[in-house]
């Protein structure tokens, strides 16, 4: 069995009083796309700052391969870091920029010129050698970037929120545009990012940070449907927490659960449908138009609230069934007993209508 591409144990930074990092144990099998994902101050950006050689850990080991480099510089572990600002310099040619690294190194012309043009091809950029980087779009920048990065043939590319300064629909297209490179070059990518939907579209696996802690590593699909904790149901997506006599009223327990507010119906009182599972009753807060789709606040009768999501089949946020619903309007809630998921976690997370 081949040694993963990345082993932590027991990797812990401490900042004079302030634990950054509080004893992580992980391993990145070769070729996987791994995301550490947490809000500003969890960790995320040390531990990977650690595993590229730019911070030295208090304790604990980094292992490449299986191999020791904890004490290591950067130039001399098998990595390479994508930063947030691309970092190019904008008296070289795109061409010039790939082949930077590869010149420090002393790689002959030729073969540093083929390989270049190889980075060039595989992000997308075939004929864009001369151009100087104030040249192209944001987008175009980032995968030059990317480029740089390849052409050392690194065993792990490292990227530090690497989308961050791109516009919202640039930064879709190159989700995808960076899953499908990941998947061309067979590398193991490690992604930095405090966004969700960042994480979920390109990630094999996702690690959720908090307090330099670990809260639960597993799939998108595992992370979104099966959350361990009230902390990974609040912070990956919107969802409703039900617990305490809140809960104890609807289902008759007062453990936390996590509903996703997609999961929950809405209707009118009148409405005679049975609810096959469980269902409450009360008053709209908030209708919040979103285009696709519209999210409702509905203040419980048996106290606390609800978020629910539905979506829309015209343009006035007319659901399926034809019922829109106001500030005021008296409704009934419903789920099936399976949506309702129990976590254990110490702090709630806030729903955000």
């Amino acid at each position: 069995m081949s040694a993963p591409a990345i082993e932590l144990r027991g990797l812990r930074k401490t900042f004079g009083d302030v634990e950054a990092v509080a004893g992580i144990d992980l391993e990145i099998p070769d070729g996987e796309f791994f995301s550490l994902l947490g809000p500003s101050g969890s960790g995320k950006t040390t531990l990977l700052r650690m595993i590229a050689g730019f911070e030295l850990p208090t304790d604990g080991q980094v292992l490449l391969q299986g191999v020791d480099v904890t004490r290591r510089p950067p130039y001399d572990r098998d990595v390479n870091t994508v930063f947030q600002d691309y970092a190019l310099f904008p008296h070289l040619s795109v061409l010039g920029n790939v082949e930077y690294g590869l010149r420090v190194k002393g790689v002959g012309k030729r073969e540093r010129r083929e390989r270049a043009e190889q980075a060039l091809t595989s992000v997308r950029l075939t004929g864009f050698g001369d151009r100087r980087p104030g040249q192209l779009s944001g987008g175009q920048r980032q995968r030059v970037a990317l480029a740089r990065a390849l052409v050392n043939r690194p065993k792990v590319l490292l990227l530090d929120e690497p989308l961050g300064a791109l516009d919202r629909a640039l930064r879709l297209e190159m989700q995808v545009e960076l899953k499908q490179l990941q998947r061309d070059v067979g590398i193991t990518f490690v992604l930095v990012t405090h966004d969700q939907d960042e994480a979920l579209t390109m990630s094999d696996r996702v690690a959720v940070v908090r307090g330099g802690r670990i809260e639960q590593i597993d799939t998108p699909a595992g992370l979104y449907e099966r959350p361990r904790t009230d902390f990974v149901a609040g912070f990956v997506g919107v969802t409703n927490l039900l617990s305490g006599a809140t809960a104890a009223a609807i289902l008759g327990d007062e453990a936390t659960v996590s509903i996703r507010p997609e999961k929950i119906r809405i209707a009118a009182l009148s409405d005679a449908s049975s609810a096959d599972g469980s269902a409450a009753e009360g008053t709209v807060r908030e209708e919040i138009y979103l285009g696709a789709s519209t999210r409702y606040v509905v203040d419980l009768d048996a106290g606390g609230q609800l978020v629910v999501q539905r979506q829309n089949e015209g343009d006035t946020g007319d659901s399926a069934d034809g019922h829109r619903f106001d500030r005021g309007d008296r409704v009934r809630v419903s789920w099936h007993h399976s949506h309702a998921l129990p976590v254990n976690g110490e702090q709630p997370a806030l729903t955000t209508p």
